[in-house]
């Protein structure tokens, strides 16, 4: 089994930052790719950004170049900062861990989340 827990989350105002952290523990060896996804109530849930071991990423669209993935393997921790962040960016943000740099499976692990509110 493997845990994630997710912190860092809050309310912030438009064009500010904020920084999302992610503690994985447990059988981590399963894991291939780390990321964040987030999600609005009745909406699917959504890709952020991957990182895999060695550290190749993917953005979607509507973060790439506001946001950034990163991680420490030595303290199994992922980072995701989050820049210049947009009212659209309020969501809960969830930790994942799994094997698709593109899309999150059935077979994969999840935090409990973490709420963003962008809004003055």
């Amino acid at each position: 089994q493997v845990q994630l827990v997710e912190s860092g989350g809050g309310l912030v105002q438009p064009g500010g930052s904020l920084r999302l952290s992610c503690a994985a523990s447990g059988s981590i060896g399963s894991i291939y790719v780390m990321g964040w996804y987030r999600q609005v109530p009745g909406n699917e849930r959504e890709l952020v950004a991957t990182i895999t071991s060695p550290e190749l990423t993917n953005y979607s669209d509507s973060v790439r170049g506001r946001f950034t993935i990163s991680r420490d393997g030595a303290k199994n921790l992922v980072y995701l900062q989050m820049n210049s962040l947009k009212p659209e960016d309020t969501a809960v943000y969830y930790c994942n861990g799994g094997r698709s740099r593109y899309r999150y499976t059935s077979d994969d692990y999840w935090g409990q989340g973490t709420q963003v509110t962008v809004s003055s």
